[in-house]
């Protein structure tokens, strides 16, 4: 043995990261949530829509109904209107859209799902506001951010 080789420690062992290698991943995670999180959220609203669609299409089912039997469509809650109108309740299933009805005559109904305040649904961009309009026997679908927009109903009821 050579005298240079006692006088050093072995170098065997576990050594950890620097501060310096930290910070770089700490950076790189961050950026990596920045950047998917918006898309992650985006995609979780894009999924809860189908709690609108669901009480639209229950509110069109239950109009067709009421006109079976009756001159005209019905509001959806309406004291004066046979059978209490349409007995529907005004929120979705899961209460991520308040409906409205509007515009209802013998041949012609609009509904609206309004994207609740204080839920992730209202950032909703232009899709907060979810709505199908019949009139004459024709259907159009259209969506908004603050009125509705009739005329790209594949943007926010994309088949």
């Amino acid at each position: 043995m050579h005298a240079d080789s006692t006088l050093r420690p072995p170098r065997h062992g576990i050594q950890g990261f620097t501060l310096i290698e930290l910070m770089i991943v700490v950076v790189v995670v961050g950026l990596l949530a920045a950047v998917a999180l918006p898309s992650f959220m985006d995609s979780i609203r894009k999924s809860r829509r189908s709690d609108a669609y669901s009480a639209i299409a229950l509110v069109q089912q239950a109009q067709e109904r009421f006109r079976s039997n009756h001159a005209s469509y019905a509001p959806l809650s309406d004291p004066d209107v046979p059978a209490n109108g349409l007995g529907l309740p005004g929120e979705s299933a899961s209460g991520y859209y308040t409906l409205s009805l509007s515009n209802v005559t013998a041949t012609t109904y609009t509904i609206t799902a309004t994207a609740n305040t204080g839920k992730s649904q209202a950032s909703d961009g232009n899709c907060k506001l979810l709505g199908v309009r019949m009139q004459g026997g024709n259907v159009s679908y259209g969506s908004g951010a603050s009125t509705m927009d009739w005329t790209d109903p594949n943007r926010c009821w994309a088949k």
